[in-house]
This record gives structure tokens, sequence and C-alpha cells, in this order.
């Protein structure tokens, strides 16, 4: 049975006809934002399990705003992006996803900051901030590896040699520890 990875596929054919989701954020006088989305944002709402989490997860992401400003549609369309890019396969994900974006967007923030620094505190401050959001991103990381492959480890042997009078075990193995000896 042929596995998916061996079938040829056409990588960027398939990027180039996928309409990510696209946000357009107006806020209007009486400060309300009204959020429209256009592209294939479908993906993202199947994964979030019901429009609720969906809807909160958009919402979030047009409320991530940048420096300077409250709202920012390149933001989120930046984290819209994101999420649907990573191909999310429930609401934990979509989560999480939404999270390492917005962390991203906040090591590239402090790296702006760092380079800008004039002086030696403000150098050390902009580095410590840098290293612990950096930091953060990995662990994200870390833990979407950790949930998606829920748990599990797969051990695979490519070749096993025995010599003439040696002997090979297959299973699990015991042993008893160390220390159960008399002294």
């Amino acid at each position: 049975m042929a596995n998916e990875l061996d079938k040829p596929r056409n990588w960027a054919a398939e990027i180039r006809d996928c309409k990510p989701p696209v946000a357009d954020l107006k806020i209007s006088d009486d400060n309300v934002l009204t959020i429209t989305i256009s592209g294939n944002w479908e993906r993202i709402v199947t994964a979030a399990g019901n429009t609720s989490v969906g809807n909160g997860i958009i919402g979030h992401a047009a409320h991530l705003g940048t420096e300077g400003k409250s709202t920012d549609a390149d933001g989120t369309n930046f984290v819209l992006g994101f999420i649907d890019a990573m191909d999310p396969n429930d609401a934990a994900e979509v989560m999480l996803l939404g999270q390492m974006a917005a962390t991203h967007q906040a090591v590239m923030m402090l790296a702006r900051h760092l380079n800008r620094a004039k002086s030696i505190p403000q150098k050390d401050c902009a580095e410590k901030a840098l290293n612990k959001t950096a930091r953060t991103f990995a662990s994200q990381m870390e833990a979407l590896k950790r949930y998606r492959s829920k748990g599990q480890q797969v051990v695979r042997v490519e070749r096993v040699t025995v010599e003439a009078g040696g002997q090979a075990v297959v299973g699990n193995v015991e042993t008893g520890g160390g220390g159960g000896g008399n002294l």
C-alpha cells in the first residue's frame, strides 16, 4: 500500500491555489469592531469544533494588534494564516496555534526593541524579554509536537545482526536493577 508521502504532489500549485483566510477590520465611530472574513477559513472553523470557538479565535486575533495599534489587519491575517497553514486537528490545536502566532509576533517585536535599544539597561531589559518569549515559543512547539503524537513514541529497528553463537531477544526486556546483591 503506497504511503501518502510517496505520491507525487504539486506543492507550488496547492499553495498558489489556496485562498487563506483574510480578515477585514473596521472600527465604527461608536468603537464597535466589525470583522469580515474572506478566503477559505473552513479548516479553522472545522477544527475548532463549533462556531463559538472559531469566532472566538478570530476575535482574539483581531484584538491582538501590534505596537501602537489596538487592532491590525496584517497581524490578524498573520495569525489566521498561521493557524490555517498548520492544519489544526481540533479546538486545542486551534487555540495553541493562535497562541504560538501571537508569541511569534511578540518575539519579532522584542527583537526590534533590542535592535533599537540605546542604553545598556534598555538592551538588558529587551534581551531578557526576548529570551523568555523565544523560549516560550519553543515550549509551545514542543507541546504541539507532543499533543499531535498523542504521547506515542515509535522505535523502528532498521537492521539487526546476530553473530553465530549470539542471541537476540525480541519484546519487552526488564532488568532487576542494581543493588540487589549482598555486600
